[in-house]
């Protein structure tokens, strides 16, 4: 049970780094777009490249680095596990909670069924997340997310005893 809340407190970290990235406009999250839906919001002045470039790292440190730092605190400090398997399968289930919310509740439904995300002057280039950058992120989510849950438990059993 407690996994499930460690998942959804994960989850509302990330959402909580979207509200207040998109809060003075989503154009501030066009990293996040596709590469037509970026040159289109460059194009029309709203952001410059590297702007986008800035946004994208602050977004990385002050919104994923602590999401990650807080899975690790549950994980061995909260849950008090060591080793690799209990670690891997634990960091495993918080990403993929956290995962399966970002692409059903942001991607799926924020992003593609909601003004939230919308840029003005971009309307003709939606819906933003289409079907090959949607299989593409539940590929990472499945995939990828059990993948950094191996690597941080590897480097964590060698560090952690």
């Amino acid at each position: 049970m407690m996994i499930i809340f460690e998942g959804i407190t994960a989850a509302a970290i990330v959402l909580l780094s979207c509200v207040t990235g998109i809060a003075n406009g989503a154009h501030n999250m066009a990293f996040f777009y596709e590469e037509d839906v970026q040159k289109r919001v460059e194009e029309l002045g709203l952001i410059s490249k590297e702007k986008i470039r800035i946004n994208q790292k602050k977004f990385l440190f002050y919104g994923i680095l602590p999401y990650f730092i807080l899975v690790i605190i549950f994980v061995y400090v909260i849950n008090r596990v060591r080793g690799f398997m209990d670690p891997f399968i634990q960091i495993s289930a918080i990403l993929l909670i956290e995962g399966v919310f970002d692409r059903l509740f942001i991607d799926w439904y924020w992003v593609n069924h909601t003004k939230a995300w919308e840029i003005p002057g971009t309307e003709d280039l939606k819906p933003y997340i289409n079907r090959k950058a949607w299989i593409k992120k539940w590929i990472g989510t499945l995939v990828g997310f059990p993948l950094v849950a191996a690597v941080i438990s590897s480097i964590m059993s060698l560090i952690i005893k």
